[in-house]
């Protein structure tokens, strides 16, 4: 179940009149987008929810209003990523029409320029999972469906492409998480921008034997 974090309950009407909101924007989504923000760049737990009230121009008290914990504020930014990512996938996919091999090629091509993007920590579903490992909390809920949900996706393409067994699809999904982690501890020179060469060789081997 989703709890708060200690020190962090709703505080009374009194800030709710002090604080006027600087933007017309919505307050849940300048809350929303400014933690996003905040839990990629710095970690889930070192983010607190005054934080991003005050970084959000908006009060605790509307925060909660909108989302019942930060837990679930949490697992609400990851599903947005999730779902941005899954559009990524269909767009990247469905310039190769219906060739799964083709897919496969063109899934790590451009995974490896959004890989080393400069602005990229890491996959912000793994960093929750890890961040945040306890069973049953939301977001790694949220992080473990999306993880599976990958692996059946590369699994599905490398079957149709030809692959016997499974073996292509689990080096490939290594090959994507060890990249994301490479491009965070020996940035974007390093082994991260060989991803989709190392793809095609692990694609040549396992469906074509060389």
């Amino acid at each position: 179940m989703a709890t708060r974090n200690s020190g962090d309950g709703v505080v009374g009407d009194t800030e709710a009149a002090a604080c006027a909101p600087a933007s017309k924007r919505p307050a849940r989504d300048r809350i929303f987008e400014t933690a996003r923000e905040l839990f990629y760049q710095h970690g889930i737990r070192a983010v607190g929810v005054e934080t991003i009230a005050a970084e959000a121009d908006a009060t605790k008290m509307t925060l909660y209003r909108n989302f019942p914990s930060k837990d679930e504020l949490v697992a609400e930014v990851l599903r947005e990523q999730e779902r941005e990512y899954w559009a990524w996938w269909e767009s990247v996919t469905a310039v190769c029409c219906t060739d799964p091999r083709a897919q496969l090629e063109a899934i790590f091509d451009a995974f490896e320029t959004k890989a080393c993007n400069k602005d990229v920590h890491g996959c912000p579903l793994s960093n929750a999972a890890i961040e945040l490992h306890e069973e049953g909390h939301p977001a790694q809920v949220v992080s473990v469906n999306y993880k599976k949900e990958l692996h059946r996706r590369l699994t599905d393409l490398a079957r149709r492409a030809g692959a016997k067994d499974d073996d292509l699809a689990d080096a490939l999904m290594l090959l994507m998480e060890g990249s994301y982690t490479a491009r965070v501890t020996l940035g974007a020179d390093g082994p991260s921008r060989a991803v989709a060469r190392s793809a095609r060789a692990l694609i040549r081997y396992h469906l074509d034997g060389c």
